[in-house]
């Protein structure tokens, strides 16, 4: 083969490979729903330490769920390509149901700030209502590395309500 030929063949497949890996950050126009998915171990760091307000609303939480009733916090750390990111998470149970979800944005760099906005201004549609057990998120509003942390923040949420 040619040199020539051989750098645009090159050149081709670099530009796809950059192409279906900007496609993936890409905002898409329909959200998926809450997927149960396993994070894989790059995307979730060990556990951060957790931040717990632990206050409970009323003195019994549900039977069913085994949860306390109450506001609690944690935090959740995902890999960007900007390196490690952190997402603080705040949501509120009543009978092992989350009645209110919170985001605390951490941006270390405007797209981590872009990306986490958009991820705080989607999930209360896909978590409110659900039970604590239910939660398991894969991308919202266009932000699928945001979940990561958001998920880790979930596991630290339930281990606080017990």
């Amino acid at each position: 083969m040619k040199p020539s030929i051989r750098k645009t063949v090159f050149a081709g497949m670099a530009g796809l490979s950059l192409a279906g890996t900007v496609a993936g950050c890409a905002p898409s126009a329909q959200q998926p729903a809450v997927q149960e998915t396993e994070p894989s171990s790059a995307a979730a760091p060990a556990p951060s330490a957790a931040t717990g307000s632990g206050t409970a609303s009323a003195p019994a939480g549900s039977a069913a769920s085994g949860y306390k009733d109450g506001t609690y916090s944690a935090d959740g750390n995902y890999r960007s390509p900007n390196g490690t990111e952190t997402v603080g998470v705040q949501l509120t149970l009543a009978n092992g149901t989350v009645s209110a979800v919170e985001i605390t944005q951490h941006p270390s760099n405007p797209n981590t700030r872009k990306f986490q906005g958009e991820f705080a201004g989607g999930i209360a549609d896909q978590v409110v209502g659900k039970s604590l057990d239910e939660i398991k998120v894969s991308k919202v509003a266009g932000s699928s590395l945001t979940s990561g942390g958001f998920n880790q923040a979930v596991e630290a949420i339930k281990a606080q309500a017990l």
